[in-house]
């Protein structure tokens, strides 16, 4: 497997091999001992996928409150996203700091999502499918979403506000400025 430890500390690029032939490929998504080796010790409780209609979908910057945050393990099966990942850890040498990385069903590049960072992607093609394992439920009453495009955050999503595709939830996600982090780097 090919590992790239990213710019914000515990957040990694995965890309399993794939074993081709005439037929197609197979590869290994997800195994718990090779995460492990790399200290992913996550113990994932479940699976969820999202369909974007639409290029210029954006989901995020997606987080919840302790006791329910959420590590992610993030992929795409069908389509193209640009995954963003933004360190909301008090004392992370990377607070308020951003990443992003391409993810696609062509490329089989996976993003871990540690604890106390926030997630979020957009679309690069119509018809998008994104799977992500958290390794805590969904708790609808601690769900939370930062302002995607806050001026504070400056990321660049390749995307105007009038182009972008939003949820009510992200249309009114809170500002980085007025957002009280719950979470602490190596907590």
């Amino acid at each position: 497997m090919k590992i790239e430890h990213l710019d914000i500390p515990g957040v990694i690029q995965l890309i399993p091999p794939r074993f081709g032939d005439p037929r197609g490929y197979f590869s290994v998504t997800y195994n718990r001992d090779d995460l492990a080796a790399l200290g992913i010790d996550s113990d994932f409780a479940q699976d969820n996928q999202s369909w974007s209609a639409a290029a210029g979908t954006v989901r995020g910057l997606h987080f919840q409150r302790p006791p329910a945050e959420q590590a992610k393990l993030v992929r795409v099966v069908q389509g193209r996203v640009l995954d963003v990942v933004v360190d909301a850890r008090r004392g992370s040498p990377a607070f308020g700091q951003h990443i992003k990385s391409e993810l696609s069903a062509s490329n089989g590049a996976q993003i871990f999502v540690p604890r106390g960072c926030l997630h979020g992607f957009v679309t690069l093609e119509a018809d998008t499918i994104v799977q992500y394992k958290v390794d805590n439920d969904y708790a609808p009453g601690l769900d939370a979403s930062l302002r995607w495009d806050d001026p504070d955050l400056a990321i660049d999503w390749g995307i105007g506000h009038s182009a972008a595709t939003l949820s009510q939830k992200d249309a009114n996600g809170i500002s980085w400025a007025d957002f009280e982090t719950p979470f602490r780097f190596g907590e």
